[in-house]
């Protein structure tokens, strides 16, 4: 098995959290001596002009990153007049980062179901999210709150300008939608 691209999914995987020397050990059931050189060797193969990313050792954690050399580019990207729409999946973790602040992307995972590092970074680019600390949780992940662009783009004066949410409305509907699976599932009994 190649272990250099084992290292490389894992780095994508944990993407802006990153991974400390001892996670990848324990993960890849490698020593400490072994990690240290896998993470040499593929960094100096992102050091070539002709690659795009590069391993930063920020924090206690090792990450990818973009080269600072391109940055002129990603700007562009951001700062796009085409690119300031949000998409439905933008504006969801949006919704869930600014009535649960300061939320952690493992929290917004949880609430929305599926992986949202590609989007939080998105947003933390656009502007509309920032770190916000780190979590007491195990690993001690990052924070994230909305910033003073999203309060802008909304049109917002403070985040307690956002509306409120009547979660009695919602906890009804699950009731009844509970209500109804179990009522289906007595008929489909008496069916036997």
């Amino acid at each position: 098995m190649n272990l250099k691209g084992v290292l490389e999914g894992i780095l994508f995987v944990v993407g802006d959290e990153g991974i400390t020397l001892k996670k990848i050990c324990e993960i890849m059931d490698i020593s400490l001596e072994e990690a240290k050189d896998l993470l040499k060797d593929l960094k100096s193969s992102y050091e070539n002009e002709e690659r795009g990313i590069r391993i930063s050792y920020l924090g206690d954690a090792f990450k990818l990153t973009t080269k600072q050399e391109h940055k002129e580019y990603y700007k562009k990207l951001v700062e796009n007049p085409e690119n300031h729409l949000l998409s439905a999946s933008a504006l969801e973790v949006l919704a869930i980062v600014a009535y649960n602040q300061p939320i952690t992307r493992v929290e917004i995972d949880e609430m929305r179901g599926v992986a949202s590092g590609h989007m939080v970074r998105r947003l933390v680019a656009k502007g509309m999210l920032k770190e916000a600390g780190k979590s007491t949780m195990p690993g001690r992940p990052n924070l994230y709150k909305t910033t003073s662009d999203f309060l802008d783009y909304f049109g917002l004066a403070t985040i307690s300008d956002l509306p409120t949410i009547d979660m009695k409305k919602y906890e009804s509907d699950e009731q009844e939608k509970d209500l109804f699976t179990s009522i289906y599932k007595e008929e489909d009994g008496k069916d036997e």
